[in-house]
């Protein structure tokens, strides 16, 4: 089954809510001479009265970031978080696949073997939702992300797509995988082969080698591309008269942050309107350790020590410790809750919505000025 490729990924951006990021040229992206930014009022309403007089009256001076310290962190963000990320979601892949051909040496697969192999898919789908923060370069650029995590799938694309494929070409190989669309690869493909049946039989068993295979050779080519370019994407060689690397860093977390709580909380779980597409992991039951993964991804990120040391440069901002306590309050809040989340009581879900938005918030109305950057383009949250 060949699916037409430009339908393919016509659908893929339809039903991803593909964002184009467009960056500001450089003269732009350079804070204003005046050494006080004050925070820009959202039309959208706080979520308390509290909130709403607190953000009001912050007043959030930008830190004095030399060249020089810029591109240390820039190299340090390229070098200690973000190829790290990508290679560790490709060794996953790999002992997912490794472990495929051990099991399915024999089919049909089904209990201990089977759920070896499912608790492998979730490492690698947690170290994906990672790797996912980056939400720039080679991965968005070539649309490679799609083919690693084709997501939301709305229309239930992935579930028929896979069954399909498998019964047309029960003997499928990573190279003819490769061909085929962005709806029947990846971490949502090998989620549906894995946990739709209780036993794996032999095409089953080819597709997951093949999938798994077919996905490390993908996440590889992205990280070989980061560690190649890292200083051209994330603009190492340009501190001295732009802010361009931080800005693209800094605006693909928000990005992420508001893509998950829009589209992994509070559309799939119907807390503003009608349920709309699904949780991810949703055929395994686990989104709750998707998202987890991903709040682990910006706690680690946002509270780094070598950024927590520029923001330091200021002490009138509490914006590290504010983002600190924000990110403990939803991780804390996350670990009370069940693996599916659209399990959860709706006062709970809402919970987790909100404090989603106060780090959304955190991030646009404290981070952003403090760093004396901008929120880009690519902002989609309407908070």
């Amino acid at each position: 089954m060949k699916i037409n490729h430009a339908l393919a990924m016509a659908l893929s951006a339809l039903s991803a809510g593909l964002l184009i990021s467009c960056v500001k040229p450089a003269d732009e992206n350079k804070a204003p001479d005046d050494s006080s930014q004050k925070v820009a009022q959202d039309s959208a309403a706080p979520a308390s009265a509290e909130e709403g007089a607190t953000e009001n009256a912050t007043k959030i001076t930008a830190v004095s970031i030399s060249a020089d310290t810029e591109k240390t962190y820039l190299m340090h963000v390229a070098n200690d978080i973000v190829i790290p990320a990508y290679a560790d979601a490709a060794k996953q892949s790999d002992v997912l696949h490794d472990l495929a051909q051990k099991h399915c040496q024999q089919a049909p697969v089904s209990g201990e073997k089977l759920q070896e192999l499912r608790e492998q898919w979730l490492v690698l789908a947690q170290a994906w939702a990672r790797a996912e923060m980056v939400n720039f370069g080679p991965a968005t650029d070539s649309m490679s992300n799609l083919y690693v995590n084709y997501y939301p799938d709305e229309r239930g694309l992935v579930h028929s797509g896979v069954a399909e494929l498998i019964a047309a070409n029960p003997e499928l190989t990573a190279e003819q995988l490769a061909d085929e669309s962005a709806i029947v690869q990846g971490v949502p493909g090998l989620e549906e082969a894995l946990y739709a049946n209780e036993r794996l039989d032999a095409g089953q068993c080819a597709y997951v080698i093949s999938a798994s295979s077919a996905l490390s050779t993908r996440l590889k080519d992205i990280e070989k591309n980061w560690q190649q370019s890292a200083t051209q994407l994330l603009a190492m060689d340009k501190t001295a008269e732009s802010d361009q690397g931080l800005n693209q860093w800094f605006n693909g977390l928000l990005s992420l942050v508001e893509t998950m709580k829009s589209n992994a909380i509070e559309q799939p779980l119907g807390l503003t309107g009608k349920a709309k597409g699904h949780l991810p992991a949703a055929t395994a039951g686990q989104s709750r350790a998707i998202i987890n993964a991903k709040l682990a991804a910006l706690n680690d990120t946002l509270t780094d020590p070598v950024l927590t040391a520029i923001l330091g440069g200021n002490d009138k901002n509490k914006v590290a410790d504010n983002l600190s306590t924000a990110l403990a309050d939803a991780t804390t809040l996350l670990a009370q809750m069940p693996e599916d989340l659209a399990t959860a009581d709706k006062a709970t879900q809402q919970e987790l919505l909100n404090h989603m938005t106060t780090i959304t918030r955190l991030i646009k109305r404290q981070l952003i000025p403090a760093l004396g950057i901008r929120v880009g383009f690519n902002s989609t949250d309407g908070d």
